[in-house]
């Protein structure tokens, strides 16, 4: 396909990720019903989201925790520093990784649903790969420039906060312990590494895809809506912590929806 029928389709995808009836879809998306494979009441479904994301494939996997806080670290430095001869192999981990997070985090055998599946999550999560895909054919994202100081700094700590995940897996409450930054499941996680890749679009923004960044926080959005209701309003005096830590993903993403929004003035 040539450049110019590339960036066609790219003005069409931006021209359309704008329209009300295309944020309509992913309100649509949200009554999905969940699979289980051994039944499933309608009445069921919060502590039937609980019991998946509790027991997901992703805790079966800890001796990869530490691959996946090193690799998107090391590629970020090498984005900060090498610029565009990275991007291509930056936009294929963020892809992969999107997809990782799709099923691993998603899926789980339980004693009392069998096979259960979040299918809200997993076609978000997926979308969000699939714009993924499309940068890393288009290759909108541009940073060759290096980043300047500006007022969308105050995203930094909070993309950290959210990487570095500091709680206890066994009471859910504040655990500042350093390995963190290593040795738990946030790298492996839809919720931690969102706010890190969409900041990282937000501070070489406007020479970024703006449709990517407008999907991805679009997901990000309503993800982290639900977990303030499941947080803070539904078991609140058990993860209110937790729902401290996905702050960072709820705020970053509204502010990068607000940022895609604007008029881009390139120069």
């Amino acid at each position: 396909m040539s450049v110019k029928n590339l960036e066609n389709i790219q003005r069409k995808l931006e021209s359309i990720t704008r329209k009300w009836w295309f944020f309509l879809i992913f309100i649509l998306i949200q009554f999905i019903p969940p699979y289980a494979s051994k039944g499933l009441e309608v009445a069921e479904t919060g502590k039937f989201i609980g019991e998946v994301l509790s027991h997901s494939l992703v805790y079966n996997l800890p001796s990869f925790y530490l691959i996946f806080k090193i690799l998107p670290f090391v590629l970020i430095i090498c984005i900060i520093l090498f610029g565009n001869k990275v991007t291509r192999i930056f936009n294929i981990y963020v892809v992969s990784a999107y997809f990782l997070f799709a099923f691993l985090q998603n899926i789980a055998f339980t004693e009392k649903y069998g096979l259960a599946i979040i299918t809200i999550n997993m076609v978000m999560f997926l979308l969000v790969a699939l714009f993924w895909i499309w940068e890393a054919v288009i290759q909108k994202n541009d940073f060759s420039s290096p980043i300047k100081l500006s007022k969308k700094y105050w995203i930094i700590p909070l993309a950290f906060f959210a990487f570095w995940y500091p709680i206890n897996p066994e009471t859910m409450g504040p655990d500042f312990n350093i390995l963190y930054l290593f040795t738990n499941e946030a790298g492996l996680t839809f919720c931690m590494m969102t706010p890190i890749y969409i900041s990282l679009l937000i501070l070489y923004y406007p020479r970024i895809n703006v449709v990517t960044l407008r999907i991805t926080s679009l997901v990000g959005v309503i993800v982290g809506f639900y977990n303030i209701l499941t947080n803070f309003i539904m078991f609140p005096s058990l993860l209110w912590w937790n729902g401290i830590l996905h702050l960072p993903l709820i705020s970053i993403s509204v502010y990068g929806i607000m940022i895609s929004l604007k008029k881009r003035m390139i120069k």
